[in-house]
């Protein structure tokens, strides 16, 4: 593994690749909307903690900022071409749900609505606003999450996210995740004899 060449290129961001998720919120029917996100990330276990980071100017940022709530929807390979469109268009001119025909549902700790379609919803209270350039980043807590049943294990009734088949963001393009390549600590792992 020795010897291999690398470029140097000036700062960017190149931690790639990212979650695509769609971002709904608005407490009322009238204001609610849809932001496509793939600057979205976990940042605390205990709380149950997660970020995201919007433009100022962007629709959903008001609205975010205002109501000090959201929801992660996460996209599997069938809403792509929703999560895309809703990243294109804004809500200032667009009705996002009525224009995909996605379903708004009642959330059940926080007055923005959950994306149906969508295989998990994460409900989200804002913690706090950082200002940090081109964009500000939302910390928030998780309060709580909704899965699909279908992607609960029947042998293990644990979470089978593979099932999902949700996708991912690099550089312009959508993604769907790959072959599973171990499970967290398999290269430390006790082989059974």
């Amino acid at each position: 593994m020795a010897n291999i060449r690398k470029r140097t290129l000036r700062g960017g961001n190149m931690l790639n690749p990212t979650p695509v998720v769609m971002v709904s919120c608005g407490s009322t029917l009238d204001e609610y909307n849809i932001i496509t996100i793939a600057w979205t990330g976990t940042v605390s276990s205990d709380p149950p903690m997660c970020s995201i980071s919007i433009r100022p100017e962007r629709h959903s940022y008001g609205i975010i900022k205002q109501s000090g709530e959201f929801v992660i929807n996460l996209v599997d390979k069938r809403l792509t071409p929703y999560a895309d469109w809703c990243g294109v268009r804004s809500g200032k001119k667009y009705n996002k749900f009525v224009e995909t025909g996605l379903t708004p549902v009642k959330a059940s700790k926080v007055n923005a609505p959950m994306i149906e379609e969508a295989p998990v919803n994460l409900e989200c209270k804002v913690t706090q606003i950082i200002p940090l350039g081109s964009h500000d980043m939302f910390l928030a807590e998780v309060v709580a999450v909704h899965v699909n049943e279908k992607l609960f294990s029947s042998k293990t009734d644990a979470i089978d996210l593979k099932r999902a088949d949700l996708v991912t963001y690099s550089h312009g393009h959508y993604y769907t995740l790959g072959e599973v390549l171990g499970k967290f600590g398999f290269s430390v792992e006790k082989k059974r004899t």
